[in-house]
Formats: structure tokens, C-alpha cells, sequence
């Protein structure tokens, strides 16, 4: 047997290995907590001890999708030191099991280190560890048995028992391999469908708001194909977020604290929540990491309780000024406690949205919306706790990676058709889009073209100014390469900044642009 194949099926034996203790791992936090798997600890490490500029890189280069390539990359990196184990422990033993025993081990500390964890978080990977090294220990002692045949069949000519000896590794490494991909893959759709609280989520009958939201003008959609749609359906509303596994949290086990700086801390359930008078509005979300022509906001029908009644209740003492909430996945965010006790701002402690109980993505069953607000300092999903605090006490998730403290929604305007690198016929052309200025409102939004006068852009009716606003602009094109470039003006005369600026600390700036050509 050649040394390149006794590397192949080494590293296919640590493979298989790993796959197996990952399998008996996941079927594991099934049983204990899915946040306990070694997978989901691994990646939510990652996230959290990953730097501003990678952070800002993958939803940059990904999107919504940030989360399957980080999951994507993790299973790469463990393919890769699976396979070098196997290699190890056929030629260097026991430095394979050495190596599972250092993978095994940074999964328990990621597992046991997270928000709420126990002591029993540590299972999954342990024992999913053990697994791995016993099964590389036993396949990789028949290859060896074969190896040792091979080379005496090359000496003797024995062909029968060389026979056996290969049978026993390939039985070894197929039955771990299939054994693995059945109980893994199970284990893992069971665990991250979540059926449990999506259950629950689908029997919820949501109370009629008691303060209904308004009704939504007539003019406030302008008929402009390919334009973004007044509201965001549920399905394509964006997700930001730094919880790797959807948390699963039943509606009935849900309470809210109200600690801290406060004369009356107190604890809210869901149906003490629900039995509440809500109320209903429409409120554009922004997460800060919208790049200048990003699709990273969403508006929505929202229904919840206000939050400045309940921060009433709990009567907050003198010198607090800042609400840090905390999501059940230990995430945090900061916000500035006299924007949350606005009587004329809609901040709302959330139970649905667009007309259903919040989606498991989307914060099920309570989070919060603040209108006006960047979401990484306003908008905690799966929230459990509101502490009356000091920003010069406390610090939250992204404020401590050096994010701006109170992050205000900048104004802003996008183009949504005719999209970049098109080529259009001339004559008439639909210039159209959206354009945000939360809890401020839109005045006026412009276009030029390559450079030209500013020319204004009809709006469409808005919603409110907690909303973006449509609008549009009919362009006489002539032939040639053309740049389209928009911004928007808000009620309080400031103009949006052609100054480019990145996403962080607070927020991209600059204008949107599409270059297209005109036959």
C-alpha cells in the first residue's frame, strides 16, 4: 500500500470519526438544550470574538446569508483538522486522538461560557469528543491491521487475508459514516426547526389592537415596477443578529424583568403582556449596517405595548439614563432611556408583526422596535430583561466592539429602479424608490443625472414619519452612459450627506448611485 493511500483513508477515517461524535453531540443537545450543541457554541464564539472589520466584512459580502457561511466555514475548518487527526493517529499515535481531545475541548468551553449556560452544556461535546476518538481508534487500528496485511501479501502472497483485513475497515468506516449522516442530520433538523415554540407560535390568537394603527393613505404606493414594496412581508423582512440558532423560547415560559435604576422592579409574563391594551403602528427598521443602496431595513406592521408605560411603572430613579435590554441569547443593546419615555415616539414592546405573532426569527414571542433607532442599540430580539442603567456603567454588545453609543437613523434615500449596469431604451425612464428620515419625516428627495442639476422627485403620500416614503421621478433619457445619483432632504431641513462614510461606528453616508447605459 502506497504512503498516498494510507493518507487517504487515514484523513477519510478521521472524517468519519468526527462525523460520528458530532452526530451523537447533536442528538445529545436535543435531549439537554439546542444552544448546548457544539456546533452552535462553536459559531456563536466565533461571532462574538470575531473582529468589528470581519463582522462588518460577512454581512457585507453576504448578507442575510452570514450566518450559513460562518456555519459553512466551521464545517470546512473541522473537515480539515478531522482529517489530519486521522492522519496523525495512523502514523504518529495517539496525536489523533490528542487533536480531538483539543476540538472536544474548545467545544465545551464555547458551550459552557455562553449566556445561561450549565454546568450539563458541557455534555454534548464531551461526550460527542469521546465518541470521535473511540471510533478513530477503532478504524484506524483496522487500517492498520490491513496496512500490516498488505505489506505481507506483498512478502507471502496471502490474498485471503488481506481480503479480511480491508472487508473490516471498509465495514468500520461505511457503518460510522452512515450511522453518522443518519443520526447527525435528524438530530440536527429536529434541533434547529425548533418545533416546539413554532407550535405554540401557531396556536397564539393575538388580541385587536387597542390603538389601531392608521390607516394607510391613499397615493402612499406609487405603481413603479420593480419598486420596494410599502410593506415588507415577513418572509423578506432582513435578519441581523448574532444569535447563531434561532433561540426556541415557549410564550408561556416567557417573563420580562424590569431591574436596575428603578423604585418598583417587576416581572411581566406574555399573557399578562397580551392582556394589555396594544397598540398598532407601522415603523420602518434599519440595521446599521446598511451600506448606502443596502437592503438591510424592512417596514412592518407592528403591534405591541408601549414602552414608555411600562418603564412608568417601574418609576425610574434619578441619574438613569440609559435602558440596557437583554435578549435570552445574552446579546445586549443600549438605549438612551428619555428616547424609550417619548409619549410621541412608538416604542413598542412587540408581540406581532404584519398581522401574526412575531416569526421565531424575528424575536418570538416579545422584542422591541424603536422607531428612529439603529437596531444594534434599540431593536433586541427574544428579549427577557430591561435594566435601568448609566452609559457610564454599562456598555452593550456592540458599543463594547466600538460602535457608536446612541445611534441615531441617519436620512437616507435609495434607488430601487432602473437597477445598475441595465440598458434601457431612451425616451421616458422611471427614476423610483424609497427614502427614510425615522421620526422626522421626508420633505423632499432628489435625482440628478451625470452631475446635472438637482431635480425634484415626486413623493408618494406617507405613512408616518416613522415610515420610509416612495418616490419617483419620470427622466427624459437620451443615448449613452448615464449615472443616476438621489438624497433626500428630512423635515428638519437637513440634507443627506454626499460624504461617504462607512457603516461603522454609527452609520454609512453618501448617495446612492446607479450607472446604466440608454440605446
Amino acid at each position: 500500500m502506497t504512503l498516498k493511500t494510507k493518507l487517504f483513508w487515514s484523513a477519510l477515517a478521521g472524517v468519519a470519526s468526527a462525523a460520528a461524535g458530532l452526530a451523537i453531540a447533536e442528538a445529545i443537545a436535543l435531549v439537554i438544550a439546542p444552544a448546548s450543541s457544539p456546533l452552535i457554541a462553536v459559531g456563536s464564539l466565533v461571532i462574538d470574538l470575531a473582529p468589528t472589520w470581519a463582522k462588518d466584512f460577512a454581512i457585507a459580502a453576504f448578507g442575510t446569508n452570514d450566518k450559513i457561511f460562518l456555519l459553512t466555514l466551521i464545517v470546512v475548518l473541522l473537515t480539515a483538522l478531522a482529517a489530519g487527526a486521522g492522519a496523525l493517529q495512523l502514523f504518529t499515535a495517539p496525536w489523533g486522538l490528542v487533536t480531538f481531545g483539543v476540538i472536544g475541548g474548545i467545544a465545551t468551553i464555547a458551550a459552557t461560557t455562553r449566556e445561561q449556560s450549565l454546568a450539563s452544556w458541557a455534555i454534548p461535546s464531551v461526550v460527542g469528543m469521546l465518541g470521535a476518538a473511540l471510533m478513530l481508534y477503532r478504524i484506524v487500528t483496522k487500517l492498520g491491521v490491513w496496512t500490516a496485511t498488505a505489506q505481507t501479501v506483498a512478502a507471502k502472497g496471502d490474498q485471503r487475508a488481506s481480503g479480511v483485513s480491508r472487508r473490516d475497515f471498509f465495514v468500520y468506516i461505511a457503518s460510522t459514516a452512515v450511522g453518522a449522516a443518519v443520526i447527525g442530520i435528524g438530530a440536527r433538523t429536529v434541533n434547529a426547526t425548533t418545533i416546539a415554540a413554532a407550535a405554540v407560535r401557531k396556536a397564539i390568537k393575538l388580541p385587536a389592537p387597542a390603538l389601531a394603527a392608521p390607516a394607510i393613505p391613499d397615493g402612499a404606493a406609487l405603481d413603479v415596477p420593480g419598486i420596494t414594496p410599502l410593506i415588507t412581508p415577513n418572509a423578506d423582512f432582513y435578519r441581523i443578529d448574532t444569535a447563531l440558532q434561532v433561540p426556541s423560547i415557549d410564550a408561556s415560559d416567557w417573563s420580562l424583568r424590569v431591574t436596575g435604576m428603578v423604585e418598583e422592579p417587576f416581572e411581566i409574563t406574555f399573557d399578562e403582556l397580551l392582556a394589555l391594551p396594544l397598540t398598532e403602528r407601522n415603523i420602518t427598521l434599519m440595521c446599521v449596517s446598511n451600506e448606502i443602496g443596502g437592503d438591510l431595513t424592512g417596514n412592518a406592521t407592528w403591534l405591541g405595548y408601549p414602552l414608555h408605560k411600562i418603564l412608568e411603572r417601574a418609576k425610574p430613579q434619578s441619574g438613569a439614563n440609559m435602558v440596557l435590554s437583554r435578549s435570552i441569547d445574552g446579546f445586549t443593546a443600549g438605549t438612551p432611556l428619555d428616547v424609550l419615555q417619548e409619549t410621541d415616539r412608538d416604542c413598542l414592546l412587540a408581540v406581532g408583526m404584519n398581522g401574526e405573532p412575531l416569526p421565531l426569527e424575528h424575536g418570538f414571542p416579545v422584542r422591541m422596535v424603536v422607531p428612529g433607532l439603529y437596531g444594534y442599540v434599540s431593536a433586541t430580539k427574544w428579549v427577557v430583561e430591561l435594566e435601568l442603567t448609566t452609559y457610564e456603567r454599562s456598555r452593550a454588545y456592540w458599543t463594547d466592539r466600538g460602535w457608536s453609543a446612541k445611534g441615531p437613523v441617519k436620512t437616507c434615500s435609495r434607488i430601487d429602479v432602473p437597477t445598475a449596469r441595465q440598458t434601457l431604451d431612451s425616451g421616458t425612464i422611471v427614476i423610483a424608490g424609497i427614502a427614510w428620515a425615522q421620526h422626522t419625516g421626508i420633505e423632499a428627495v432628489e435625482v440628478r443625472i451625470d452631475g446635472g442639476e438637482w431635480m425634484p422627485a415626486r413623493l408618494a403620500a406617507p405613512i408616518s414619519d416613522d415610515t420610509w416614503v416612495q418616490w419617483a421621478l419620470d427622466w427624459d433619457a437620451s443615448s449613452g452612459a448615464h449615472v443616476i445619483e438621489a438624497r433626500a432632504t428630512d423635515k428638519d431641513g437637513t440634507v443627506q450627506s454626499g460624504q461617504f462614510a462607512p457603516v461603522a461606528p454609527n452609520g454609512a453616508e453618501g448617495w446612492d448611485s446607479v450607472r446604466l447605459d440608454v440605446a
